[in-house]
């Protein structure tokens, strides 16, 4: 039987008694755990902890901690720039860019996004249940949705890859080395006029990611897993 892991902000040292959280303490219900069960806990601060269960009674209860199994570790991922999706697929989104190492997540509104928002708290909550599924010690901060322009003006960090497949652009293969984020688009893909934008811009590179057209959501994975395998974690294991 696997040892469920637990995301938690409290700060992690031997002996040290943490309460769940009630989402924590059903998820724990739900898996027939009960007092004196092992559990990790983790965060990127602290690292990972062996931890027992002391109590469990509905949506409360609480763990003591153990020893530290891990100790903290940078896990520098990209940012995922992309324009706000409809519920299921930004849900499967989110989790599936946790597994893949992002940082990060920035939702955006385009001229032609669909959704006019996504859900910040539902998302972030996606994002810890994946963190603590996938063995990573840190979860991706999910902000809230911001207009493009917004995000591209305030942009500080390196060099965005925009996936534009109806452009004349290089191989994100050639790409890779350097960049920070990935700009993904809406599913009727951005419009020539903000593409034209954001190649006169110095820290953007329109890219490929191959020869056929990809859903959005389908994009995103596909950019992240090869930035990951040309220049990320996967590159340096």
């Amino acid at each position: 039987m696997s040892i469920p892991r637990l995301h938690t902000d409290a700060a992690l040292a031997p002996g040290a008694e943490i309460a769940l959280t009630p989402a924590q303490a059903h998820h724990l219900g739900v898996l027939r755990r009960g007092p004196g069960d092992a559990l990790h806990a983790f965060n990127s601060r602290d690292g990972e902890w062996a931890a027992e269960l002391t109590a469990l009674r509905k949506d409360k209860g609480a763990f003591r901690l153990g020893e530290r199994l891990r100790a903290p570790a940078a896990e520098p991922g990209p940012t995922l720039i992309v324009a706000a999706l409809k519920r299921e697929p930004m849900d499967w989104l989110v989790e599936k860019a946790t597994e893949l190492g992002v940082s990060r997540i920035q939702p955006v509104i385009t001229r032609r996004t669909v959704a006019s928002h996504a859900n910040t708290e539902r998302l972030s909550a996606i994002a810890r249940a994946a963190a603590e599924q996938c063995e990573r010690l840190s979860v991706p901060v999910v902000n809230d949705t911001l207009p493009l322009h917004a995000v591209v003006d305030a942009w500080r960090g390196g060099r965005i890859l925009v996936a534009a497949e109806r452009r004349e652009s290089d191989s994100i293969a050639r790409l890779a080395s350097g960049c920070e984020a990935l700009l993904i688009g809406p599913e009727g893909g951005f419009m020539a006029a903000e593409l034209d934008d954001l190649a006169r811009r110095p820290i953007v590179s329109l890219c490929r990611l191959g020869p056929r057209i990809l859903r959005a959501e389908t994009a995103a994975v596909a950019g992240l897993a090869a930035l990951q395998a040309l220049a990320g974690d996967w590159a340096g294991q």
